[in-house]
């Protein structure tokens, strides 16, 4: 797709075209993803419904509000959208604060891109109130900006996330590392025009073009990353 965003200024990795790196949150960085599901099982258990486990892979990664959706029209359970959000959201960040665990390679990646200056952005489909209640865990110093999900009008798999990140950075979206672990977020990365490494979680991500899938955290450093990101690219000065 066509970016409207500027050519980037003085924002660049030295000794690379790789810009900046954005990265997801849930499942990606820290292990959460069994946490959403628990809290929407608890939820709808509340409700008098029990979740199928193959629903699981369909609302994973996705904005909040579609999986409420989804899950509310499969087990038509008698709540609203915006009632069950609240809940999830609750019950979610109750768990959040029982303590939660990095994924391997996490912290060390983190602590790389900082040390050498990588502008990175935190590019969340969780609301404002989780992801302020993650950086407790992982280190708000990581990070020069962080994007929530409730915080535009459309999130993943729709570019903007990733769009209004690079923005927000100076950067150019294909000059810019995206690391992700759903579908979702691997479409909303590929759309947004950037370089993604895919480090599946809970479905199977393939391979493909501008897209490299590792096993985990720990093959990805700052070597890697720039390596995924083309030294020329049309239309990028």
């Amino acid at each position: 797709m066509t970016s409207s965003i500027a050519a980037p200024g003085t924002l660049t990795a030295q000794g690379s075209s790789l810009q900046a790196v954005l990265l997801d949150m849930d499942g990606t960085l820290v292990d959460t993803e069994g946490f959403w599901w628990d809290a929407e099982s608890e939820a709808f258990a509340e409700l008098g419904h029990v979740l199928k486990d193959e629903w699981r892979e369909v609302v994973v990664g996705g904005p909040m509000t579609r999986s409420a959706g989804f899950l509310i029209e499969a087990t038509r359970a008698d709540v609203t959208v915006e009632e069950l959000t609240v809940l999830l959201n609750e019950k979610f960040i109750e768990r959040l604060r029982r303590g939660v665990a990095l994924v391997p390679g996490a912290r060390r990646l983190l602590a790389e891109l900082s040390l050498h200056g990588v502008p990175t952005a935190l590019v969340s489909a969780s609301h404002r109130a989780v992801v302020d209640e993650m950086l407790g865990s992982l280190g708000r110093e990581h990070f020069d900006i962080t994007v929530a999900g409730d915080e535009l009008t459309r999130t993943k798999p729709h570019p903007d996330p990733y769009l209004t990140a690079a923005e927000r950075l100076g950067a150019h979206p294909a000059r810019c590392a995206v690391i992700e672990d759903t579908v979702t977020g691997v479409a909303s990365g590929e759309a947004a025009g950037c370089r993604v490494v895919a480090v599946p979680s809970v479905a199977p991500i393939e391979a493909g073009p501008g897209r490299t899938v590792v096993r985990s955290l720990e093959e990805v450093d700052l070597a890697f990353l720039r390596s995924t990101v083309l030294v020329a690219h049309e239309g990028v000065s």
